[in-house]
């Protein structure tokens, strides 16, 4: 996500290199990348590994994954995402929905971008209604606004498998109503259920292991969680508890400072420091321990990370070869049970 914005795209091609010659074969992107979005650089990542894709012949070897977006509760419109789904640009492009047209739209875009016949993966990047999100989690039923028919929705995947476009299914941000109605809706048409859920997930915002899990457990929806934002945007890092001062350009929160602030408030911050003083005593980085922490829930599929650095990147992947006793695994309760939980949450 940071592809096209943050990084060049040889410097895409080179982690995507490396990447790959450490056995990493799932690659996570979505339409509206890069980000923070905006209409000049909107389908820059999918275009840079489409190219890539194209350039190294390897497509099977890759497990690859994209988004469709639908209507914002903050940013309703977003005409340029629609309207980089046709080449020219469409301008006239309506506001994103998730309805049927514009599900079809959307894959046909991220299939040129990517340069591929089909998407292994396809996600909604959001629910096409009003659902608290982006650190919120209180539901406060006057912001509801007239929601996408879950069937449409559900139709229009469904339509897309018997193509070919795509072989499976997911939501993102989404809610335990949410994942369970879809699933509902699925069964219903007769249309295979979602596979995976994409959502919030760290240290620092726990929240999916409740009633989300309860859904999503192998014995119920048997729905895999794929975390995004396990270094909460690199708060969970050491940079910020060094005394370098990050520079501008390598980090996004120094270069963007009003672009996820739920991931820099203050008590993400001290909650962070919290977990860097248990990585310092068992001698692995920040990052190292949120990330094999992420490994170590059992409804999780794979994590998703991402790097500016290529220093950064092979710090990511070396994690997960990491095993954290039971010492370690019970601090970090601690801290979370007794001192932070979930200080992403911002209501």
């Amino acid at each position: 996500m940071t592809w096209g914005e943050q990084n060049t795209e040889e410097e895409a091609y080179d982690q995507l290199d490396y990447a790959l010659s450490k056995g990493v074969n799932f690659v996570d992107t979505a339409e509206l990348y890069p980000v923070p979005p905006n209409a000049d650089t909107v389908g820059r990542t999918e275009t840079y590994i489409g190219r890539w894709l194209a350039s190294r012949q390897c497509r099977d070897k890759i497990i690859l994954a994209t988004k469709v977006m639908g209507r914002g509760a903050t940013n309703p419109g977003r005409n340029h995402v629609v309207a980089n789904r046709t080449d020219p640009p469409n301008e006239d492009a309506p506001p994103a929905r998730l309805v049927k047209d514009q599900i079809h739209a959307a894959v046909a875009g991220s299939l040129r971008r990517l340069q591929t016949d089909y998407i292994d993966l396809i996600q909604l990047h959001w629910p096409d209604r009003y659902v608290p999100a982006w650190g919120n989690q209180q539901y406060n039923p006057t912001k509801e606004w007239e929601a996408t028919d879950m069937e449409e929705q559900v139709a229009a995947v469904g339509e897309l498998i018997k193509q070919g476009k795509i072989k499976y299914w997911g939501v993102s941000n989404e809610t335990t109503f949410g994942v369970c109605q879809l699933s509902a809706v699925a069964d219903k048409l007769g249309v295979s259920r979602p596979i995976s859920i994409q959502n919030d997930f760290s240290l620092l915002d726990r929240r999916f292991e409740s009633e989300l899990a309860e859904a999503c457990a192998p014995n119920n929806l048997n729905i895999s969680l794929l975390p995004y934002g396990p270094l909460a945007g690199g708060t969970l890092t050491d940079k910020y508890f060094s005394q370098v001062v990050p520079v501008p350009g390598t980090s996004r929160h120094v270069k963007y400072p009003n672009f996820q602030p739920r991931y820099h408030s203050e008590r993400s911050k001290a909650a962070a420091a919290e977990y860097a003083a248990i990585a310092a005593k068992v001698g692995i980085s920040t990052a190292a321990l949120a990330l094999a922490w992420c490994q170590s829930r059992w409804y999780v599929g794979s994590t998703i990370i991402g790097a500016t650095t290529m220093e950064q990147l092979k710090e990511n992947i070396e994690a997960f070869e990491l095993d954290l006793d039971e010492e370690t695994l019970k601090a970090i309760d601690a801290v979370h049970v007794d001192k932070y939980r979930n200080p992403n949450v911002t209501d």
